[in-house]
């Protein structure tokens, strides 16, 4: 068992430290077009620099936004821009018409673009067989995907009957928009698919054709798949992620108009970044020696896991991917000093232990033991209150809470499962049977005989 146990240890080791070394490495994105995303690590604007765009919130016909319009649209703004993949951007207003966009790097500049101009107005229109004719005999006129449809023809119904949105395929391996309607929205396109079978009839977002099938049956049920019209492949994943993140949540209130766009420097930089990461590995070492002076052998196992549980962490970053800012590199900070205030507990209580004449083993197990429910207590707490700074957050406020998160869990992990298992071997070796090595005076080193059961009674009962 300690055996396997050791090994899994050393298989996540090797396996982060591959994650975060290799050079150029890429992994299965899970897309249907099987893709595969590469691994980095991304930093934030602070650090990185990116994107910066103001919009202005136009007025819609006789209506004027007010400021709570504005309000509204730089919240559908912000879940787009999230939902699209790209982590931590800061989205404010200012003044009552004006939405200010920035986001980290630059690579999706021109989604970002597209996915805050859409509007997000849906329809579903039908289109008159004589103008448009038949599958089997088409008319003068054509519904191009793309193009604008005219005015004159009236929808069916809007997107307010949508009531989800996901990206999937046909049979043919294509990918796909699929849609599921309302109540109201199914029975009114089940009615007219029925009584228009072999019709034309167009699906149109901000006033583009975005598909144009033929009604082949009836379509009940409220299920709604859409097509590319292109021949080979359909829609890209961008271009589905992109349709489904502007449907999934909502209609802009008002049309908005890009005013400008720049790109923006780090407001800290890379020597910023550099002297950070200088100061990091300092704190690191110096608590590391701290650990080897007051715990010796046990505080060089306890070192031993706070850097795997530093390379294990960035492997996540890079894996997840988190956006390191200088919110993120604090929240990593943090869980780096409560991973050592777990190995203290341990050890302190193992001192305890041995001083109250229980042998090696048994002291080590006691002091995990009497230990576990200090370090449980104070870490859930932690992972309550990163929870709500999660949820409740702005994005950079997300960003510590995401980094602290990942931060305690994998502490409990190394703290509790790599401290103790290597700790379980060291002590069973004839070397590691002397008390300076734990800190303490040789007379408080009594080894008394030790068993399994009265191992478990004197854990349980201290």
């Amino acid at each position: 068992m300690r055996r396997a146990g050791l090994l899994f240890i050393a298989i996540v080791g090797i396996l982060a430290l591959i994650v975060d070394f290799w050079p150029n490495l890429s992994l299965p994105s899970f897309a249907p077009d099987g893709g595969n995303r590469v691994i980095e690590t991304k930093l934030g604007l602070d650090l990185q620099g990116g994107l910066k765009v103001e919009y202005r919130v136009a007025p819609r016909g006789d209506a004027r936004p007010t400021l709570a319009d504005t309000e509204v649209v730089k919240q559908i703004i912000e879940r787009r821009v999230n939902a699209l993949g790209v982590s931590e951007p800061v989205v404010l207003t200012s003044g009552d018409d004006r939405i200010v966009v920035e986001v980290p790097g630059e690579s999706d500049t021109d989604a970002v673009r597209r996915l805050v101009g859409q509007t997000g107005a849906l329809e579903f229109v039908p289109l008159p067989r004589e103008r448009y004719g038949t599958g089997t005999a088409p008319g003068p006129q054509q519904a191009v995907e793309g193009q604008p449809l005219p005015t004159e023809e009236e929808p069916l119904f809007g997107g307010g009957e949508l009531s989800s949105a996901n990206v999937g395929s046909d049979e043919r391996g294509r990918r796909t928009v699929n849609f599921v309607l309302t109540p109201t929205g199914s029975q009114l396109f089940a009615d007219y698919t029925a009584a228009h079978i072999n019709e034309f009839f167009a699906i149109v977002l901000d006033g583009r054709v975005v598909s144009a099938p033929v009604i082949q049956n009836a379509i009940p049920g409220g299920t709604v798949q859409i097509t590319s019209g292109r021949q080979i492949g359909g829609f890209t994943q961008q271009e589905a992620d992109s349709l489904v993140n502007v449907l999934r949540f909502g209609a802009l209130p008002f049309p908005v108009e890009e005013l400008a766009s720049d790109t923006i420097d780090p407001t800290l930089g890379a020597e910023f970044l550099a002297k950070s990461l200088f100061a990091g590995g300092v704190a690191i070492l110096l608590v590391i020696l701290f650990m080897l002076i007051h715990y010796r052998m046990p505080g060089a196992v306890a070192s031993f896991a706070l850097i795997y549980y530093t390379i294990l962490v960035l492997a996540i970053f890079r894996l997840v991917p988190v956006t390191l800012t200088l919110a993120g590199i604090a929240g990593f900070v943090l869980s780096v000093g409560m991973a050592v205030d777990a190995n203290i507990l341990i050890f302190e209580r193992t001192k305890e232990e041995l001083r109250r004449g229980k042998s090696l083993p048994q002291a080590i197990e006691a002091g995990f033991a009497r230990a576990w429910n200090s370090i449980l207590d104070s870490n859930v707490s932690s992972l309550i209150t990163a929870s709500i700074l999660f949820l409740f957050g702005s994005s950079v406020i997300q960003g510590f809470a995401l980094v602290l998160i990942i931060g305690v869990l994998t502490s409990m992990f190394t703290a509790i499962t790599v401290t103790r298992r290597i700790l379980r071997i060291v002590v069973a070796q004839g070397w590691a049977q002397k008390a300076w090595l734990y800190g303490i005076a040789a007379n408080e080193l009594t080894a008394r005989p030790s068993g399994r059961l009265s191992l478990r009674g004197e854990a349980r009962g201290v």
